[in-house]
């Protein structure tokens, strides 16, 4: 089956679209076939499916792996809306800093592929929202890195009101974007 893959302003980001089969009964799509996805240059070995639930307001980012626990994501919304986000920061990339902002819905059925090198992040903007996301690299909590969601020089508009924003504790310790040029990017969770 057929998907209309459209790039955006980040190198390798890029925004699919599936082909949609509906009648009076439902609808019908592939969300992901391997091939199909190849013919695009999306070849990430996918191992692993997560799945979150959130209400209105939770904002889960902007965080990411390092080094060898880097991972490539394609994420899609299985019930409600979000904005998803990426932030390039791959060093020497002409884009490195800038974001790009998609909205993701049970309507659109739009997912979005995230290679190796961004920051990743999604602000809920429905009552409640079920996000799901493939990886082609398993947790490792020592690669574990992340900026604040609020970070003034990525300068995300999450849709989001301030006093509805809803954030981990963990999330609300994260550093700034002036961290990731500090950060040492080698870190290797192999056994």
């Amino acid at each position: 089956m057929a998907i209309h893959v459209m790039k955006t302003d980040l190198d390798g980001v890029l925004i699919i679209e599936p082909q949609i089969f509906a009648d009076a009964r439902g609808y019908f799509f592939e969300s992901y076939n391997k091939s199909e996805f190849a013919k695009h240059g999306i070849t990430a070995e996918f191992i692993q499916d997560n799945q979150s639930k959130s209400s209105y307001g939770v904002i889960r980012g902007l965080h990411c792996q390092w080094g060898d626990a880097a991972q490539a994501k394609l994420v899609r919304v299985l019930s409600g809306k979000v904005l998803d986000v990426a932030v390039d920061i791959r060093p020497g990339s002409s884009t490195f800093g800038k974001h790009i902002a998609v909205e993701l819905s049970d309507e659109n059925q739009r997912q979005l592929f995230i290679p190796r090198g961004f920051l990743h992040g999604f602000a809920v903007l429905s009552e409640t929202a079920v996000f799901a996301y493939k990886v082609d690299n398993p947790y490792c909590k020592e690669a574990e890195f992340g900026i604040r969601y609020d970070d003034a020089t990525v300068g995300v508009n999450w849709k989001v009101p301030p006093e509805k924003v809803l954030i981990s504790d963990k999330d609300k310790l994260l550093g700034n974007f002036s961290d990731i040029l500090r950060r040492e990017h080698v870190v290797n969770c192999r056994s």
